[in-house]
């Protein structure tokens, strides 16, 4: 008893109960204001189904794709101490950071094995969410999200497939460009928009540079924690829907 006395004071006293604003969560009201009042709870439902903590049901896509984007980010900001982009010194300093820079040739490698295997972790994602009827309401539009995070993905490797400014990456934007040009109506403005200008040069790789370091990883932080509140807004994994096995 004279041993439960201290930590009695402990709970009671104005810090404790400033830190933790709630009792024990043993009712449901107590764990949903635990859950809701948690700066680390509150990003997930109050409530899960027992079906979707199945490792099998979603082979955690998801994670992976978010944890993938994060070595993206912490190995792309390592690249650029030493990247230039300019059109005289971008190939030049992508070989030095492969041969002359400490870890140089392991960071790029795993920024390009991360950059592929996101692109191919979001499609199966994708398809995970299609197959289990995951889009369906009220989740329709955090499956528009997923379509755009997709788009972005897309777009984030493409953007990177110039910076290195060798013969495979010139040619590879060269005809993207065309591809592009090609669209009806507004085709020779987006490639115009692409090149920035007639011919792929500085402009060119100055604008995917930007696109690939900026505006894309920004919009993709965004959307990701949009699309990770509407799957705690919707009551979590649609895993609730699917009937049990008999």
């Amino acid at each position: 008893m004279a041993q439960s006395k201290p930590l009695t004071r402990l709970t009671d006293s104005r810090v404790w109960r400033s830190v933790f604003r709630h009792g024990w969560p043993d009712n449901p009201l107590d764990r949903s204001l635990t859950m809701t009042s948690n700066i680390f709870f509150h990003l997930h439902p109050v409530k899960v189904s027992h079906k979707s903590l199945r490792w099998t049901y979603t082979f955690g896509l998801g994670i992976m794709a978010t944890v993938l984007y994060s070595v993206l980010v912490f190995t792309g900001i390592l690249l650029m101490f030493y990247y230039v982009p300019s059109v005289e010194r971008a190939y030049p300093t992508m070989k030095e950071i492969q041969l002359s820079v400490p870890l140089g040739q392991f960071t790029r490698n795993m920024h390009r094995w991360a950059a592929h295997g996101m692109v191919l972790v979001v499609i199966l994602h994708m398809a995970r969410v299609f197959y289990t009827g995951a889009y369906k309401p009220p989740r329709e539009f955090n499956w528009v999200i997923g379509v755009v995070l997709l788009l972005l993905t897309l777009g984030a490797s493409f953007t990177g497939y110039l910076l290195p400014w060798d013969q495979l990456s010139y040619w590879a934007i060269t005809v993207g460009a065309n591809i592009a040009g090609y669209a009806p109506v507004a085709g020779p403005v987006m490639r115009e928009i692409l090149l920035g200008g007639t011919e792929v040069g500085q402009d060119t790789l100055i604008r995917f540079y930007t696109l690939h370091i900026a505006l894309l990883p920004l919009s993709l932080v965004l959307l990701i924690s949009v699309h990770l509140w509407r799957v705690r807004k919707d009551g979590g994994l649609a895993a609730n829907d699917v009937p049990d096995a008999e």
